[in-house]
């Protein structure tokens, strides 16, 4: 459907996820266009531009804050030899090293990026967490490192009503402790201060929606007042369940696709390649939700 500034929007899914057309996200945005596409992120929640050439830092940067404030920096694992990218701003979604050359097997950095397979909301680790996601495709290799993402919102609506009343209260803790941890990361003390677990509603309310939505990501490792075991089982029984295949879109990447998601109402993950032997070079950029999702949730009760 094409509206009255041009943009058009072709649904990828049945039930969320669209193409954009008619938008040239390398040129500054009008504030009209701007809600225009926060309107579509409300409908859709994963919007793709494609582009056939990527954007520069520059460009990427004024796009994603025409619709938002970043994040601000954080602790990041950079590889062996320091970081590859020069703009504190994005975040290195890769498998290089500077120079651009292959991360070594054992290299931290690649090794906490295989968590990136694991489905997960950016920055739900942190006590205000991510809003938009958006990633530019620099490099693709020839086959796999598809990305697939969930939506929270019919994930949610397809519950039963038992299971809504039992969970919507519930309040889960978030760490890269957690989610890295699973995957035998051992940590420094100072990670695991700035990693130490934040609390987060395991179900949110959109602010402009008011769709429900569940908040689950790898990083979601305890569920505050109940046993570890059995928090684990109903977290990975309802991560399950919003995975399945009639509320996932896969994305196969383009060079020059900028694909931007809402964190509050999806997950995503990256899906496997031969990282040892193919480049893979993509860019994030990420917008925070400005408030903690806590404090957002106890106002809307």
């Amino acid at each position: 459907m094409r509206n009255t500034l041009g943009l058009t929007f072709t649904p990828l899914h049945p039930v969320f996820a669209a193409e954009c057309f008619g938008v040239d996200i390398s040129e500054a945005i009008s504030p009209a266009i701007a809600a225009a596409i926060d309107d579509a992120m409300d409908q859709y929640a994963v919007l793709v531009f494609r582009r056939g050439t990527p954007l520069t830092t520059e460009q990427q940067i004024r796009f994603t804050k025409s619709l938002g404030e970043l994040e601000p920096p954080y602790t990041k694992i950079e590889a062996e030899e320091g970081a590859r990218l020069d703009n504190p701003l994005l975040s290195d979604i890769s498998n290089l090293a500077p120079g651009d050359r292959i991360l070594s097997r054992e290299d931290r950095k690649r090794l906490f990026t295989l968590g990136n397979q694991m489905w997960h909301s950016d920055s739900s680790y942190k006590t205000v967490p991510a809003k938009y996601s958006a990633l530019c495709a620099h490099v693709i290799p020839p086959t796999g490192s598809d990305t697939e993402f969930a939506d929270m919102r019919a994930a949610w609506d397809m519950l039963d009503p038992g299971t809504k009343d039992q969970i919507k209260d519930l309040v889960t803790e978030h760490s890269r402790i957690f989610s890295k941890g699973a995957l035998g990361i051992q940590f420094t003390e100072k990670e695991l201060r700035d990693f130490a677990p934040v609390r987060q509603p395991l179900v949110r309310t959109h602010p402009h929606t008011g769709r429900h939505s569940l908040f689950l990501s790898s990083h979601a490792g305890r569920i505050v007042g109940r046993p570890l075991p059995e928090a684990l089982m109903l977290l990975r029984e309802l991560t399950e369940h919003a995975t399945q295949r009639e509320f996932v879109y896969r994305h196969k990447w383009r060079v020059g696709d900028l694909v931007m998601w809402d964190n509050r109402v999806t997950m995503h993950r990256g899906r496997p390649y031969e990282d040892m032997k193919y480049p893979r070079d993509l860019r994030r950029t990420t917008l925070t939700c400005g408030a903690p999702a806590m404090e957002y949730s106890q106002a809307l009760q």
